[in-house]
């Protein structure tokens, strides 16, 4: 039975060989995987290629300025329209058709106006009094086709050339149109004061009419069914939480600043007081939880029984003061319940896996001895921001280009559902003498979008794809690159016999010469693979966002079960890549090779992999949980005028959790940036210390490479374990 269930040495790949003539990350190497290296020299080649063509097609304005029904941009310097930056539509109601979310364009004439009106006003009231006071007129046609000058001229027929509107409604600006001014009050809904208005043409309309229409509208604007009232709610709370950054944006950077002078020193703490410094960590996080779920618990009981405060979060919806929920006992006690499962999760992970955490801890402790002998690793982010930065800004520009392409195309627009020749290409000139006004009254060939019909027009959203699936490659190429530099600086002061002595001069420098110049094909081929994986999943999110009101609950299913394995095949990739490359820094082999060997190396030491790697991620996610909550609670501290000695510095908010959030999110944000470094190197580190396990045994003809500290802890485990490998490899023989 013991000869059976004995896995084989073989089974997961030889261990590597000793070989004294190795002393760190290999020096003689030739390229790896040269046709993937071309592809993505081409496909670059071509990424540069699709954004000129992009920009010689492509006009921004058409995103930046909104567009009237003759295609004229509205607010564009150095035309009629210069001053007149607002879309007005002239019978606002047809927008409430249906044929709006489908044509996504109002049958209605669109027109550029300096303006929104102010006043409830028709056609017919403007004829009445034009005799009496010609003011009226003066008002009125601002809101007419330009050149109109004919007061006179029937209804019947202004209505028919669409020379004016048929009637005007209060309205004011949003997103450079204009909806009506909406006005609750004791719960109705009323636009200046009037629940109902003539529509122009004789009949009394009501203002959820207006309401629906303006709907239409905005469902065309965003792609979405979302209501003008929730539309203008979020402008004002928008504007007030740009008025706070505004304010406050020099404190924000300050408290950037303080963490990432934190994490610094942090990192450098840790070569000197490691054991010290992560059980403080641990026991700080411990008791600060602790300390959180009491007071949680003490408000919970000094807020229950108390008027109003047992109404439900649910009751009193989406607040902007947050402190309103604070004055309820539910959310305090959602607090203390969440703050208690993280307590368990956290204790209940430190009794179980207390033995590893000493050799997690060494890691540890040998990193930023790594880190502090190659400080310059700690400022690469900064290389890696800016080329990510410079990527996301080429395809956000040439995804606006694509956007923004082709020619006005024109087609007609008709309020009757049963006209035949709705949604179909026109020609503005020559529609009047065309015969579709007689078969379809009251229709217009209106502007629908910018397009052609051209082989480039036609393949635009496959463009659009293409320029998404290399974006994603190269910001994961970059990330690769950026991996396997520091894994190779990281590589060299593990393999060097005598510490510092042996580190070779800028390490850095050489591990990033060495990526670019003989594995660009190999970072690129991991990046593709995770790119495809990631691009699949963003299409998934889409069709999961666009069957969001299907009923089809079997489709929704499946969807929701894609996704999630496409997920953990993204996780899976991300690990088995960030080894991959740290395996050809150190031995300069392909990609498929170099994965393999690290799967195998890694699966031969499966239970060191599955314990030492998630608690070191535990440990170092504890050491960003507390820069940044420590960070947090000093920015509490700070905008509420809690601190006497600088109260008068703080700036006047509408909302102090707008900048509170922003420096908690920010000091995440950097101080994972500095931990990502050490986070890589822990990982360097410890694929090295299994391959040296392997390569020697600790010996004078073969020394270990590790540090005092490892080789220690490492000697207590050997020894104990050594009867039963001596007892494994005789039942081998026998």
């Amino acid at each position: 039975m013991a000869r059976k269930s004995a896995v084989p040495p073989s089974y997961y790949g030889e261990p590597h060989k000793f070989d004294p003539t190795f002393r760190g990350p290999v020096h003689k190497r030739g390229c790896t995987d040269v046709l993937c290296c071309v592809i993505f020299v081409i496909v670059i080649l071509g990424y540069i290629a699709l954004g000129a063509v992009a920009w010689m097609h492509g006009d921004p304005r058409k995103v930046v300025y909104p567009t009237d029904s003759y295609g004229q941009f509205c607010g564009q310097q150095g035309t009629p329209n210069a001053n007149k930056a607002i879309l007005f539509y002239f019978n606002i109601l047809h927008c409430a058709n249906p044929a709006v979310l489908i044509n996504l364009q109002c049958p209605t004439t669109q027109l550029c106006v300096s303006k929104c009106p102010d006043r409830f006003a028709t056609y017919l009231d403007m004829q009445y009094n034009y005799s009496r006071n010609r003011s009226y007129w003066e008002y009125y046609r601002q809101f007419c086709k330009p050149g109109f000058d004919n007061p006179k001229k029937s209804v019947a027929q202004v209505l028919r050339d669409e020379d004016c509107p048929s009637m005007l409604v209060p309205s004011r600006p949003f997103l450079q149109r204009c909806f009506p001014d909406f006005i609750t009050r004791n719960g109705t809904l009323t636009v200046a004061n009037k629940t109902d208005f003539k529509d122009g043409l004789g009949k009394t309309r009501s203002v959820v009419d207006l309401r629906d229409a303006a709907n239409g509208v905005t469902a065309m604007q965003q792609g979405t069914k979302s209501g003008i009232a929730s539309l203008l709610d979020a402008k004002e709370v928008g504007t007030k939480i740009f008025e706070d950054y505004a304010s406050s944006w020099y404190w924000i950077l300050i408290g950037l600043v303080i963490t990432m002078v934190i994490s610094l020193l942090f990192i450098l703490l840790l070569r000197f007081t490691a054991g010290v410094l992560l059980w403080c960590v641990i026991f700080g996080v411990i008791a600060a939880v602790g300390y959180g779920i009491w007071h949680c618990y003490w408000e919970y009981v000094t807020l229950r029984g108390k008027p109003n405060a047992d109404v439900t979060i649910s009751d009193i919806g989406f607040q902007t003061d947050f402190r309103v929920y604070l004055q309820l006992s539910q959310t305090w006690l959602i607090f203390m319940i969440s703050l208690a499962v993280i307590e368990a999760v956290i204790i209940m992970m430190l009794i179980f896996l207390r033995r590893r955490v000493r050799i997690a801890i060494a890691l540890l402790k040998e990193g930023s001895k790594a880190v502090s002998y190659i400080m310059s690793t700690l400022f690469y982010p900064i290389i890696t921001f800016l080329l990510l930065a410079l990527c996301i800004a080429y395809w956000a520009v040439t995804a606006i280009f694509l956007a923004s392409s082709g020619d006005a195309v024109y087609k007609v627009m008709s309020t009757q559902p049963n006209c035949k020749y709705t949604n179909i290409t026109c020609n503005p000139e020559t529609f009047s003498q065309s015969n579709v006004s007689q078969v379809c009254p009251g229709s217009q060939c209106t502007f629908a979008f910018y397009g052609g019909e051209s082989v480039y027009h036609r393949y635009i959203f496959v463009l659009q794809l293409c320029n998404l699936l290399v974006f994603l490659w190269l910001v994961n190429f970059i990330i690769a690159l950026g991996q396997c530099t520091l894994a190779g600086a990281f590589a060299s002061y593990y393999w060097a016999l005598k510490k510092p002595a042996d580190i070779p001069a800028c390490p850095l420098a050489a591990s990033f010469s060495r990526a670019l110049r003989y594995h660009t094909g190999s970072l690129a081929f991991g990046a593709l693979i995770l790119s495809i994986v990631q691009f699949f999943r963003i299409v998934l999110e889409y069709l999961d966002h666009k069957l969001k009101g299907a009923h089809n609950a079997f489709v929704r299913f499946l969807l929701c079960c894609m996704k999630c394995c496409f997920w953990c095949l993204e996780r899976f990739i991300k690990f088995m890549n960030r080894n991959a490359y740290i395996m050809i820094a150190i031995y300069g082999k392909n990609f498929c090779a170099s994965a393999r060997d690290a799967f195998f190396l890694l699966m031969r030491n499966v239970v060191r992999v599955a314990v030492l790697d998630k608690v070191t991620d535990f440990l170092l996610f504890l050491g960003k949980l507390l820069i940044s909550g420590s960070v947090g609670v000093l920015a509490f501290f700070f905008f509420t005028r809690k601190i006497p000695v600088i109260q008068e510095e703080v700036p006047s908010l509408n909302y102090y959790w707008v900048p509170l959030l922003t420096v908690i999110f920010g000091s995440y944000l950097v101080a994972h940036g500095f931990f990502n470094v050490y986070a890589m190197c822990v990982d360097t580190l410890f694929l090295c210390f299994l391959v040296d396990l392997e390569k020697n045994d600790g010996s004078a003809a073969r020394p270990y490479f590790m540090s005092s500290t490892l080789r220690a802890i490492l000697n207590k485990k050997n020894h104990r374990r050594a009867p039963e490998r001596k007892r494994a490899r005789v039942g081998r023989r026998k």
